[in-house]
């Protein structure tokens, strides 16, 4: 998931550092975009297979969106004071390391054959993103201006969105292959159960470890354009923290709340999607399959950032924003209502309705800010930790009353996050 941008200090940072630098800068930061836009989503293709693998109901599945959305609440404002000592790049080179090292750590949670070691893992891999997101995301806002913030925002995050694409065809071919279910725990001997955990938890790690390696590159990469012109040394330029005081303003607060419910809808479809592709009731799908399926719901994200992009230079942003978001609630209820074809299209079109949402509540919730901007940043980052909540929520409804249901937990958020674009029309005085 993406973090905030410090828009007005940032851009009046351009004029003072060398295009070229910035230009040479630029491609190497947006692969930085895909690739926790990767790792992330692999999370998705890594829920049923755990959930099967360890015999978990839905609820216990979904500690897995937990242990890793946490790392958001816990490590935002460590990795902002650290941002503030040690400059952009350095921080960048400590954000890929540690995440590499989450990712490595899926060898010795494989060889275990133990869920919690799993989710240490994911934790760790999270400390790394947030580290290196809290400064990644700044440095894109110097390469543009305030101007197009909204358009430009959804723009650079279409990178990430390719990421999210493409991770669930890969998860599909690697882990999800030999199917999600798994021998009855009651019906075999104890050690039969554990080699067999042990033989399927390898193929778990392997896109893990494949990306451990891409991102030990790129680490070694911006620690030789440490000294680069493209970005100030430090980030006392852009400022940084937390001002919790700035929670009274209604804007900014109603905004974390929409960043807070709007990750959580995301995450919670993208992480039931496999499972409810393959009940008999959408389109009883096997497991690699409805992976590959998913795909197509983060890839309708990408493409609508692009869409979206283009459309707010002449719509209203908070317009657009409850468009898509009534439009998500109203997929939502449609795929929990139906069945067969219609059920599955409609629960993977969300996609396409998310792709605006973040960068737009992002930017609408800062927006009249001016050099409290950075504070009312970081405060939106926190609310991130959405992305463990709501899923929680979300498996204990589908264990009580099925996954259909559970659709309807998302489907409110939506409603939330509509009458936060529509509030969002007024002037910034007004809301």
């Amino acid at each position: 998931m993406e973090q905030p941008l410090d828009i007005r200090r940032a851009a009046a940072a351009v004029g003072t550092h060398s295009a070229s630098a910035a230009a040479r800068v630029a491609p190497l930061v947006v692969a930085l975009f895909f690739a926790w836009g990767f790792a992330t989503v692999l999370i998705d293709t890594l829920i049923p297979k755990l959930k099967g693998l360890f015999q978990l109901n839905y609820a216990e599945a979904m500690l897995t969106q937990f242990a890793f959305f946490l790392g958001y609440l816990v490590f935002s404002i460590p990795a902002s004071l650290l941002l503030s000592r040690i400059g952009y790049f350095r921080q960048i080179v400590v954000g890929l390391i540690v995440m590499a090292a989450g990712c490595l750590m899926f060898a010795p949670a494989a060889q275990l054959g133990l869920y919690p070691a799993f989710l240490a893992a994911l934790f760790v891999m999270a400390a790394g993103i947030t580290t290196l997101q809290v400064a990644a995301n700044p440095l894109i806002a110097l390469l543009g201006t305030p101007e197009t913030s909204h358009s430009r925002l959804n723009l650079a995050q279409a990178f990430n969105s390719l990421g999210t694409t493409v991770g669930p065809l890969v998860g599909a071919a690697l882990i999800l292959k030999s199917g999600v279910e798994h021998p009855d725990a009651a019906k075999v001997a104890p050690a039969v159960l554990e080699a067999y955990r042990k033989a399927e938890a390898h193929a778990v790690q392997l896109p893990f470890l494949g990306i451990a390696s891409v991102l030990v590159v790129l680490a070694v990469v911006f620690w030789l354009l440490r000294r680069s012109p493209a970005a100030p040394s430090s980030a006392s330029e852009v400022g940084g923290g937390f001002n919790f005081a700035l929670l009274k303003r209604p804007r900014l607060a109603l905004g974390a709340v929409s960043i807070f419910v709007y990750v959580g809808a995301e995450v919670s479809i993208g992480s039931v999607m496999i499972s409810y592709l393959m009940l008999d009731k959408t389109l009883g799908a096997v497991a690699a399959t409805a992976g590959q399926l998913v795909a197509l719901y983060w890839g309708g994200a990408m493409v609508g950032r692009f869409i979206g992009s283009a459309v707010m230079r002449k719509v209203p942003a908070g317009l657009v924003l409850g468009a898509c978001a009534i439009g998500a609630g109203l997929l939502a209820c449609t795929s929990a209502g139906t069945a067969g074809m219609v059920s599955a299209v409609a629960i993977i079109a969300i996609g396409l309705c998310n792709s605006v949402m973040f960068p737009t509540i992002f930017t609408l919730a800062i927006e009249g800010l001016g050099d409290d901007t950075p504070q009312g940043s970081g405060l939106l980052c926190l609310a991130i930790v959405g992305g463990a909540i709501i899923p929680l929520l979300t498996g204990l409804v589908a264990d009580k009353a099925g996954l259909s249901i559970a659709l309807l937990v998302p489907a409110a958020c939506y409603i939330w996050i509509a009458i936060y674009g529509f509030l969002c029309r007024r002037s910034v005085a007004e809301v």
